[in-house]
This record gives structure tokens, sequence and C-alpha cells, in this order.
């Protein structure tokens, strides 16, 4: 999903792209309404005091965590620890391969 695409998705993995937490990965947890979300990365953003973010400020990456979306549809919430593991779990297996596919083309993407 890129700026263009209109919808966010509980779940999604962003990359912050403006403001004091630029570079950061976060999950998005909420939608408000057109224009801006409800971010929180189980660290520094803890589920209970998200951080409001503009839609056009985010990089919205191909990836959806499954526990997270399911966590919060039923229930309404989610862990700290759970949204932790996601991120690391996309670090780790989605992040890597895109660095990786990168490198192999001769080019290197800043997000």
């Amino acid at each position: 999903m890129n700026e263009s695409d209109s919808t966010p998705y509980i779940g999604q993995v962003v990359l912050i792209k403006k403001g004091r937490d630029t570079g950061l990965l976060g999950i998005v947890i909420q939608q408000l309404d057109d224009n801006f979300v409800l971010i929180a990365d189980g660290d520094k953003r803890k589920f209970d005091r998200p951080k409001k973010k503009n839609l056009h400020h985010l990089y919205f990456y191909d990836f959806i965590s499954p526990e997270v979306q399911n966590s919060i549809i039923e229930t309404g919430r989610v862990t700290n620890g759970k949204l932790r593991y996601a991120l690391t779990k996309f670090v780790d297996e989605v992040l890597d391969d895109l660095m990786k596919g990168d490198e192999l083309d001769g080019e290197r993407r800043c997000d």
C-alpha cells in the first residue's frame, strides 16, 4: 500500500515519515477518520497511549499482522507485547528481505 491508496488497515505496519518519531515503525490500531489513524508500537507508544498521525505522514507497508488484527477485532485491544512481537517479526522477516532485494538491484531505498 502506498500513499495514494485510500484505506489503512488495523494491524498494518507503518513507517513514520514526519514528526518527532521520524524513522520509527508502528502499527495502525484504529482509524479515526479519512485523514488520521492511531498508531502504537508497544514500547515508546503503548496501546493505552497511541499516537494520532496524519495519513500523509506515514508510509504503509504491505504487511498486516494477523495477531494484532485478530486481537483488536475480537477483544477491542491488544497487548503491548503482541505489538512488539509483530514489529520484531516484520523487521526480521519482511524488512530484511526488502533490504536484500534492494541491495541485489544495486539500489538503496530510503523510506
